[in-house]
């Protein structure tokens, strides 16, 4: 078994309004020294023992279905099993 997390983000040119909706509120709460926020996903996906390449499998994961790879960017970390 393997584990794998994944950080999907906004690319850097792409404008985050749900992230500057709370950098935002925290400046309203006193947290002045926030100065930018950027929101993403962090998923963790168990794959089972395979013959597949899990960086080629992770990957085609990724392009295929859990990034939209017009606008974000992601990097994910393999964790092999003990």
């Amino acid at each position: 078994m393997t584990k794998v997390k994944i950080y999907v983000t906004l690319r850097e040119s792409v404008l985050d309004p749900q992230g500057s909706a709370v950098q935002g509120s925290l400046a309203k709460m006193g947290y002045n020294e926030v100065s930018d926020v950027r929101i993403g996903k962090y998923l963790e996906v168990q794959i089972a023992d395979t013959d597949r390449d899990i960086d080629a499998l992770v990957k085609e994961m990724c392009e295929k279905l859990l990034t939209n790879t017009v606008i974000e960017d992601y990097r994910y970390e393999i964790e092999e099993a003990n």
